[in-house]
C-alpha cells in the first residue's frame, strides 16, 4: 500500500466510478461521515481518510511547522489524490475542511469536478463589516481552554454545536470524536483554523461549489455562508432546516439530498430555506 494511503487512513468504499471524497472538520475523523456515507456506496467510489494528527492517521508523521497552516492540511488532501490519481472529484468538506478543498482546489483545479461546503468560514474573527462569529477575546478564551482542559472543553462543546437536545446521543458521539484527537494536535489545528482568512483566495475559485449552511449554526453564523456566496463565482448557497454546526451528524437524510441535488445540477427548494446561485 502507497505510504500515503497508510499516512492518512485512507478508506475507499462503493461501486461506482465517479469520485467523492469526504474530509472531515476540526477535532473529528472520517467516523464523523458514518451517518452519510452509505447514500453514496451504489453510485459512487467513496474515499475517507484522517489528517495527519487525527483519528486513525500516522501521528508519527505529524510536522508542526506543516500543519500551522490550512496549506498543510491541504497538501494532505493534493497527497492523497496524487496517490490515488484521483480525477473529476467532488470534494465534500466540513467545517474547516471547506477552505482546505478550496485551497486544493486552487492548486490543482483540473482534478475537481465540484466542491461542497458545509459549514464554511473563510474567516472566524469578525473584521469591520464582516461578521465571522468571533472577536479576539473569544479566539484566546478557546485556545487556553484547550491548552487547559482539551476533555473539559469538548464537553461543553459538543453540546452546544451539535444543537440537537431531544438527542443527547448525537453531542455523545461528538464527544468522542473530540477526546479521540491529541490535545496537542487539537490546539494547533484550532489556532491554524481560526487565525485563518481565505476570503481574497474566494474570487480565485473555478471550480462549481454549493455552500451548505444550518439555519442556526453558532460556530459558522449565516452571514459567513452569504459572503462565501457573494465573492465566489458559481457558487450556491443553501440554508437548510437542519440546526448546529454538524448537519451530517443531525440531519443526514436532508444534507444527503442537497448534496445529491448539487451534483445531478438539479434545484430544489422542496427542503431547503433558500437557494441562491451567484
Amino acid at each position: 500500500m502507497h505510504p500515503i494511503l497508510i499516512r492518512n487512513n485512507v478508506k475507499i468504499l462503493g461501486e461506482g466510478s465517479q469520485v467523492i471524497m469526504f474530509a472531515h472538520g476540526f477535532g473529528c475523523a472520517q467516523s464523523s461521515w458514518k451517518y452519510m456515507t452509505d447514500a453514496f456506496l451504489k453510485e459512487y467510489k467513496v474515499v475517507l481518510f484522517d489528517y495527519v494528527g487525527s483519528g486513525d492517521s500516522d501521528l508519527s508523521q505529524y510536522d508542526k511547522r506543516k500543519y500551522a497552516t490550512l496549506e498543510g492540511y491541504a497538501c494532505d488532501v493534493i497527497d492523497i489524490i496524487e496517490a490515488l490519481d484521483l480525477h473529476d472529484i467532488i470534494f465534500v468538506g466540513h467545517s474547516v475542511s471547506s477552505m482546505i478543498g478550496m485551497i486544493a482546489a486552487l492548486q490543482i483545479p483540473e482534478v475537481f469536478k465540484k466542491l461542497v461546503f458545509i459549514g464554511p468560514s473563510p474567516r472566524y474573527l469578525n473584521d469591520g463589516e464582516y461578521i465571522g462569529g468571533f472577536n479576539v477575546g473569544d479566539l484566546e478564551n478557546i485556545f487556553e481552554l484547550i491548552a487547559d482542559d482539551y476533555v473539559g472543553w469538548s464537553k461543553q462543546l459538543a453540546p452546544v454545536v451539535m444543537d440537537t437536545p431531544s438527542r443527547p446521543e448525537l453531542s455523545e458521539f461528538l464527544q468522542e470524536c473530540f477526546e479521540a484527537t491529541d490535545p496537542s494536535v487539537a490546539l494547533a489545528f484550532a489556532m491554524a483554523t481560526f487565525k485563518a482568512d481565505y476570503r481574497d483566495k474566494l474570487k480565485e475559485l473555478e471550480v462549481p461549489s454549493l455552500t451548505l449552511q444550518s439555519s442556526n449554526d453558532m460556530m459558522a453564523p449565516l452571514s459567513a455562508g452569504e459572503f462565501i456566496h457573494k465573492n465566489t463565482p458559481e457558487n450556491f448557497l443553501v440554508v437548510m432546516k437542519a440546526t448546529g454546526h454538524f448537519p451530517h451528524i443531525s440531519a443526514p437524510e436532508e444534507t444527503i439530498k442537497e448534496i445529491k441535488d448539487f451534483i445531478s445540477g438539479k434545484a430544489s427548494l422542496s427542503t431547503s430555506d433558500h437557494l441562491y446561485a451567484s
